[in-house]
């Protein structure tokens, strides 16, 4: 390319230190040389060649060639802003900074090089230099708004609070009187003065200009509730609320102050008014209900959510956002038929949402709706593939149909997916042994049982279900045992729990122990398991009371059990194995 072969032609050219004189803020800025007809060509060329290799994406070159011009010409201030701005591309602004800074030394009348300056100095945090720049860029363009903003927010950055609010002054005769900027930039710096009254005054001047203007109340009365002066935030907002009533930030603001006076049933009135509204933005209302769930289990935050949710639902019926919160907060509520109605319609709205489907199939299959739950796994996973979760909750669906062999797979494909994720996988290996008891393979079954709690050793159900297939194989008993024992430590007070355990000590004959931890599952039994009531007679009898055993066998029968080896108990009056 053509700039190569000027670059290097200077390479032979001799290389010298330029004279530098110091600004009065300490910049080294380059002294002029005097050039001679063939070094203002030279510079000419390099430089055209330079700009030529900067537009393609040459940078090195391009720099290369700006600094051979800055050593015959230091003071040539577009080289100077061209090699800056490549100093920039690189995020070097200390470096850019001390180039732009020579650069206005040669140049002061030049906006450009001004306004690069002043986008280093605010990266640099250069605060006091950042004034004088923007000094620089109002003395070129006195009409420009946009710098007198500027100059007036860095002024109060720097805690210069009566030079800001002197800037704004001069912007209020730019523009005729206070605006909405204006106005906002002046409440900071009085409210940072503690000068509450003169704050008010300004917003009560834009009430007098505007007095149909909302806004304006709602600052006015911000500014008094943050300033404890509630009954004054109070009179403002209900004078608005005679200007427009179903503003719903209106409402939303006497909430606040209806909040810090302990009227709750008046602060959730006003809520509920605010979320009625279809103006008001579902993000702010999702924020709303949020700051609800932290409070949970408390009732009446979940009451509350739940109206405030419902309310959204038919504020904004076409936002899957709205059904999914609905969704969510009947579930806390344990309105599950409902919730499940909820999530189908977010879905049916958008249904491009995983976060939804997780929701809605979790509950399905703790409700085992097998069917369903496959159904819409499975059009979670069309969307969604890589799901490790959702790959778990159809095995378990599938579990729940014992259609056991894709049960299997499902889940395998779970653990597969999530190598790192030790609750899942503790999860997925113990529905395996589940799985792999069922289709009779114990060897699978025992193996994923350990793998579940070698992921989480306090898995209680893994721990149960384990030690009970051991029982009924008559296996590794003293095993079995002290997992039982540890699943009643991690959840006492479960009835299959403590059959679990009973059942095992039988098995290891201490059926006095097996008396007192069957008699357990019996009373914190609520569903009259029939199992339980068969293993108590089973106690009964090596416990030598046969009128015992016999009648809790019967008492089996008569709820349900029907098994040869139950009627041979009854009728032969001893255990059957």
């Amino acid at each position: 390319m053509k700039f190569r072969f000027i670059l290097s032609s200077l390479l032979v050219l001799p290389m010298f230190v330029s004279a530098q004189s110091k600004t009065s803020e300490g910049t080294s800025v380059a002294q002029p040389r005097k050039m001679t007809d063939m070094d203002s060509l030279m510079v000419n060329q390099i430089f055209y060649s330079a700009m030529e290799a900067k537009v393609t994406d040459n940078y090195g070159p391009a720099a290369e060639m700006f600094n051979r011009v800055l050593q015959i010409e230091p003071t040539n201030d577009a080289a100077l802003y061209q090699l800056a701005q490549l100093k920039i591309q690189k995020q070097d602004y200390a470096s850019a900074q001390g180039m732009l800074e020579n650069a206005v030394a040669v140049k002061p009348d030049n906006k450009w090089y001004w306004l690069t300056l002043v986008d280093c100095y605010e990266k640099t945090s250069s605060v006091i230099k950042l004034e004088h720049a923007l000094n620089q860029l109002i003395r070129l363009e006195p009409n420009n708004t946009d710098y007198r903003f500027d100059l007036a927010k860095v002024l109060y950055f720097d805690q210069k609070y009566d030079e800001s609010l002197a800037v704004y002054d001069q912007l209020i005769q730019m523009k005729g009187g206070l605006d909405d900027d204006i106005l906002a930039g002046r409440q900071k710096i009085f409210l940072k003065q503690g000068k509450v009254d003169q704050a008010t005054a300004e917003v009560q001047q834009m009430i007098t200009a505007n007095p149909t203007e909302v806004r304006y109340y709602l600052l006015l009365a911000e500014l008094y509730n943050s300033n404890n002066l509630n009954d004054k935030a109070l009179k403002t907002l209900q004078a608005a609320e005679k200007i427009n009533p179903k503003n719903p930030q209106l409402h939303l603001a006497l909430a606040d102050v209806y909040r810090d006076q302990k009227k709750y049933e008046d602060f959730f009135n006003q809520v509920e008014l605010a979320f009625a509204s279809p103006d008001l933005d579902i993000e702010q209302e999702l924020k709303i209900i949020s700051g609800y769930i932290p409070k949970f289990p408390d009732p009446n935050a979940k009451a509350s959510a739940l109206e405030l949710s419902r309310a959204i639902s038919v504020s904004h019926p076409d936002d899957y956002r709205a059904w999914a919160m609905y969704g969510d907060m009947l579930f806390q509520n344990e309105k599950y038929p409902d919730a499940e109605v909820a999530y189908r319609k977010s879905i049916a709205i958008d249904g491009q949402h995983y976060e939804v489907y997780d929701q809605l199939v979790r509950l399905e299959v703790s409700n085992n709706e097998a069917d369903a739950a496959i159904k819409d796994g499975g059009t979670a996973l069309s969307l969604y593939p890589n799901q490790a979760w959702m790959n778990y909750l159809v095995g378990v669906a599938y579990s729940q149909k014992k259609v056991y062999d894709k049960a299997i797979s499902y889940m395998k494909t779970a653990t597969e997916m999530a190598p790192d994720d030790k609750d899942l996988l503790s999860l997925t290996y113990s529905s395996l042994g589940d799985c792999y008891h069922e289709i009779k393979d114990n060897p699978n079954s025992d193996s994923a049982y350990d793998k579940s709690l070698s992921y989480n050793p306090d898995n209680a159900f893994s721990l149960n279900n384990y030690a009970y297939y051991l029982s009924l194989r008559g296996e590794q008993l003293d095993k079995a045992a002290q997992m039982a024992a540890h699943a009643n430590e991690l959840q006492p007070n479960m009835a299959s729990f403590e059959d679990t355990y009973a059942w095992i000590l039988f098995k290891q004959k201490k059926y006095a122990d097996a008396k007192v931890w069957i008699e357990k599952a019996i009373l914190h039994d609520k569903t009259n398991s029939v199992t339980e009531t068969e293993h108590y007679g089973d106690i009964m009898f090596y416990l030598g009371d046969t009128d015992a055993a016999v009648a809790s066998w019967k008492k089996a029968k008569a709820h349900g059990e029907q098994s040869p080896i139950l009627d041979r108990k009854i009728n032969e009056r001893k255990y059957i194995e």
